[in-house]
């Protein structure tokens, strides 16, 4: 999680979202993302989807078996999806997402039955340093908004 709350910070740095992801397949990291949709001008270019195409891309397949995802916060629907059709074993997250979290706070999707695959998602790992970091973000861009 600190390589993804690293990623995170370098989003921040391009005035992204700050939250990072990475995926790990036998306790190496296969692929790196941080938020970049406004910079890239792609709505799906969140940190979970860039780390998922990095991995794939090393692997040369769009399944990821036997893989896990790290993220510093709840992926949303459009995430968990991807996370899904990708085949990921497991996903861990740092903070909840009260807006939009479709592993647990609005919805998790991860436990539809209906649907033909299933991961297992975990929530809270080093949660208050990943909310602390949204939290800064989202106060420096209202107090600069505030003043200008």
């Amino acid at each position: 999680m600190s390589e993804a709350i690293r990623l995170a910070h370098q989003a921040a740095a391009c005035d992204e979202v700050p939250v990072g992801a990475v995926v790990v397949q036998s306790g190496m990291i296969v692929g790196w993302g941080f938020n970049q949709p406004i910079s890239r001008k792609d709505p799906s270019a969140h940190a979970e989807i860039m780390a998922l195409r990095d991995a794939a891309a090393r692997f040369g397949n769009y399944r990821l078996p036997g893989c896990s995802l790290y993220v510093t916060l709840e992926p949303c629907a459009m995430c968990v999806g991807a996370i899904m059709h990708a085949r990921l074993e497991r996903v861990v997250f740092g903070a909840a997402d009260p807006k939009t979290g479709a592993a647990g706070s609005i919805v998790n999707l991860f436990a539809e039955t209906r649907l033909n695959h299933h991961c297992v998602a975990e929530g809270g790992l080093l949660a208050q340093e990943c909310g602390a970091l949204l939290s800064a973000f989202f106060a420096a861009r209202r107090s600069k908004t505030a003043f200008a």
